[in-house]
């Protein structure tokens, strides 16, 4: 009898290297975690925030122990915030450095064009950071999604807004492209709630510097509020520009515009923007304790303040931790699945709301709330919208 008990745990523990050996990017001591980032290109600044991010909390658990006896281990790739370098990075984690999982990919295009190199290789996307519907629709059981998208953001926000400042004409802005018309669709959308139309709707084209024509249309239609479909040097631009002419509606815009880049290279015009947001930004004097400790440790690490990028880093390691801490000691991709599809991540320190997965549920919240930049600085001013 003490016979057969000991060859059976020496089977399951054979067993066990077995799969381990068969899981790509689970050794017994290391799980390898992949992430692409511009470091080079035109987000350069978010990629390596991003970075930074993961790399504080991974530091923070393999300090720990790491999961399961295991430490964690970061490799990262560069694409410039180019898609056909996106590919690359995603071919040579995938095929070469055999990574686990693709965690934290920033871009929408970048994601769009990566994602079926990981998938043919049987590697989760996990909480690439876009809003965009793309990253869990449609269905894949390799993909999820933790980021409130911009339709939603601005489908909530606009309404809301209208109705606080009472206003009747609504105009937009956005870029000629799938992001701006993202913005487009999901304010329509709000609007159409609420019995409003846009009074007028003008665009730009991805890399314009001069938005002078289309401001001045908005400014000729008496337009109260403009909602912007831009991201940071156009939403600079047209704020700018619209304080130039005398032109002073109420601005929104989404998660997009939301970054201390705004009013640390605006300036004073860009006080009164709104933006929909998720986690709170982390200032090195915030009044909260737990944030303004959070930050400062950052910076003693990094030499450098911390951004909304980093937090998303942060956090997105931090889920993919208390995930694999779910799915046991044999880690595989079948395992991390099934135990994510029973997630529900509680609000942290930077006001995140809840979220929750299923076998059918691959956004974990569509919810978001609003920032205004108040003397130079962002400052949330409502609850999470519904």
């Amino acid at each position: 009898m003490k016979l057969k008990s000991t060859l059976a745990l020496a089977m399951a523990a054979l067993g066990c290297s077995f799969v381990l050996a068969q899981q790509q990017g689970v050794s017994r001591n290391e799980i390898l975690v992949g992430t692409i980032q511009d470091l080079s290109g035109p987000l350069a600044g978010y990629g390596k925030q991003a970075r930074n991010g993961m790399l504080l909390r991974i530091d923070e658990l393999n300090e720990q122990g790491g999961i399961h006896g295991r430490k964690l281990k970061l490799v990262a790739e560069d694409d410039g915030y180019d898609p056909k370098k996106a590919v690359l990075a995603a071919q040579k984690l995938v095929n070469q450095d055999k990574v686990f999982i693709v965690a934290g990919h920033l871009g929408t295009a970048q994601n769009m064009a990566s994602m079926p190199v990981q998938f043919e290789k049987n590697v989760i996307n996990f909480f690439p950071i876009t809003a965009a519907r793309e990253m869990y629709e449609p269905f894949h059981k390799l993909k999820y999604s933790f980021a409130a998208t911009y339709y939603d953001q601005v489908r909530l926000a606009v309404p809301k807004l209208v109705k606080e400042k009472n206003v009747r004409k609504v105009c937009t802005i956005y870029q000629d492209d799938d992001f701006g018309l993202e913005i487009l669709r999901g304010s329509e959308a709000g609007l159409k709630t609420i019995g409003i139309d846009f009074t007028e709707k003008t665009t730009y084209k991805r890399g314009a510097t001069d938005f002078s024509s289309q401001v001045a249309k908005m400014k000729a239609s008496g337009c109260e509020m403009v909602v912007l479909g831009t991201i940071i040097r156009e939403t600079i631009g047209t704020i700018g520009t619209a304080r130039k002419m005398g032109f002073d509606p109420v601005f929104v815009g989404s998660s997009a515009a939301y970054t201390d880049l705004i009013h640390k290279l605006g300036g004073k015009p860009m006080d009164g923007l709104y933006a929909a947001m998720t986690v709170q930004h982390p200032y090195l004097d915030e009044a909260s304790q737990p944030i303004r400790f959070w930050a400062n440790k950052y910076k003693t690490k990094f030499s450098e303040d911390p951004t909304v990028f980093s937090v998303y880093g942060y956090m997105i390691i931090d889920h993919f931790i208390k995930t694999a801490q779910k799915a046991g000691p044999a880690l595989t991709t079948d395992a991390f699945i099934k135990a994510m599809d029973t997630m529900a991540f509680e609000p942290d320190i930077f006001g995140s709301a809840r979220s929750t997965y299923s076998p059918t549920k691959r956004l974990g919240n569509d919810q978001s709330r609003l920032s205004q930049i108040k003397d130079g600085k962002w400052a949330v001013v409502s609850d999470y919208m519904k």
